[in-house]
This record gives structure tokens, C-alpha cells and sequence, in this order.
């Protein structure tokens, strides 16, 4: 970012601390304008002629910044995925807390894979009671893929609606 003395243009299009539109003026008149009202001149692109420039304090500006990068950094991580388990044979309590514990992380923003260990002959009810959860917590969440049953565990993951 181009600021105060830094801009090298004759002539640029300024706007001023309360977004109102200053018209095209000269770089010299618009530092002048910024040093009288104790803020700084910020260009904010080069691809056109003149460039816009915009008087802005100098803490709004930097808190501006900060919070830019915060969401860009957010938006970078994605979603992170949250285990959680369950048994086959779970008492209605312990069911509860679960699908609260799932609310929960869907209404954060992070996703949650719902995972049910498997022992002996349990996967037709590990995969109802899968089918169960997805279809209760479908009101924060959504399921791309369908419950994935493998040797020794079935899974379903649901992201955040």
C-alpha cells in the first residue's frame, strides 16, 4: 500500500473520511488535505488513472488491516474435522450428549465425523444409529457423501450448513 509522500501520481481521485466522493485532485492539494485533518492518504489501486486514494485515520486503517487478515487467514484453514465416537449399543444419555457435543462443533463452523467401532456382528445397528444421528442433526449439518462402512468401523462426516 501507497501512503502520503509515497504516491507518485500528479493527480488522484479522492475520497474522503466519511466515504463522500472529493472529485479528482492534485496529490500535492490531497496530502495537504490529510496533514490539516491529522489522517494519512492511502491509495488504494495503481491499474487505473488517476488512482483512487481515501483519507483514513491512521488506527482505523491499521485495525482495517488486522481484521482483513484475520479473515484471510480463516479462510485459508477451511474447516477442520472433529472426531467423535460412538458405540453400537449407547444408552440414550450418552446418545444425547453426543448429538449435543455435534451441535455444538456444526454451529462453530467445524466439521464432524461421526465414527462407530465396530465389534463382532454390530454394523447393521452402528449404521442405523448413524443414520439416526445425520438424520437428527440435519437441521445444522449436511452430509456430502453417504455412511462409509468399512472392515472395522462405519463413518459419516457432516459440514456445517
Amino acid at each position: 500500500m501507497l501512503m502520503n509522500e509515497k504516491i507518485k501520481a500528479s493527480e488522484v481521485e479522492l475520497t474522503g473520511l466519511q466515504e463522500e466522493n472529493l472529485g479528482i485532485v492534485s496529490t500535492k492539494e490531497a496530502l495537504r488535505m490529510a496533514k490539516e485533518l491529522n489522517v494519512d492518504l492511502i491509495c488504494l489501486s495503481l491499474a487505473t488513472s488517476p488512482p483512487p486514494c481515501k483519507l483514513v485515520s491512521r488506527d482505523e486503517y491499521q485495525q482495517q488491516r488486522v481484521q482483513e487478515k484475520k479473515k484471510e487467514r480463516k479462510a485459508a484453514q477451511g474447516h477442520k474435522t472433529k472426531e467423535i465416537r460412538l458405540s453400537a449399543y449407547i444408552e440414550q444419555h450418552d446418545y444425547d450428549t453426543k448429538k449435543r457435543q455435534a451441535e455444538r462443533i456444526l454451529h462453530s463452523g467445524d466439521a464432524v465425523q461421526l465414527c462407530v467401532r465396530l465389534e463382532k456382528k454390530e454394523t447393521q445397528q452402528a449404521k442405523e444409529l448413524i443414520e439416526q444421528l445425520v438424520k437428527e442433526l440435519g437441521h445444522c449439518g449436511r452430509q456430502e457423501k453417504g455412511i462409509q462402512v468399512s472392515g472395522k468401523q462405519v463413518v459419516a462426516v457432516l459440514f456445517p450448513c
